[in-house]
């Protein structure tokens, strides 16, 4: 039975696992961006969330909390500098996951791990799309005949009193 364990411990020791996942954020922290195993994300995601959410508030026990988990004063820095200013606005969910296949030499199923907010290419298609999109869907032959439709009713009533 697998009563009371919440989270998958990755075939590691508590240390192991530990420093792994620390590793993981200071690169994600550094590039924006990593690729790695799904597991080793999913992991990842639940781990660096919560640091992400302290950065949001600067203060010094902010800080120590989280310099605690990640050892690095490079990644602590641009976490509560950059990362913290494009969050701010953002309730939670920092993170996303891209599975991207799996690896050639075992077959595991791996995952890209970025920032929501850091992806440019991303954020300009979601806001286009947001520019063009209604409620209803109009297609371009309903608006056609639509058109031509008036135009004849228009003529319609023109040439009724030129009749009489």
């Amino acid at each position: 039975m697998r009563h009371n364990k919440k989270f998958n411990h990755l075939s590691r020791k508590k240390g192991h696992r530990e420093a792994l996942l620390a590793n993981l954020t200071n690169s994600l922290i550094e590039h924006k961006r990593i690729f790695t195993t799904v597991a080793k994300a999913k992991a990842l995601r639940k781990y660096a969330e919560p640091l992400i959410t302290r950065s949001k508030k600067d203060d010094t026990l902010n800080r120590r909390v989280v310099f605690s988990y990640l050892q690095n004063k490079e990644a602590v820095k641009e976490l509560f500098g950059v990362i913290a200013d494009k969050v701010s606005e953002r309730p939670g969910g920092y993170l996303r996951i891209l599975k991207t296949g799996h690896r050639l030499g075992d077959n595991a199923e791996m995952a890209m791990i970025e920032f929501v907010d850091f992806n440019e290419a991303m954020l300009a298609s979601t806001e286009t799309k947001k520019s063009t999109r209604t409620r209803r869907s109009r297609s371009k032959k309903s608006t056609a005949a639509a058109e031509t439709k008036a135009a004849e009713t228009t003529a319609a009533v023109e040439e009724a009193p030129k009749a009489e």
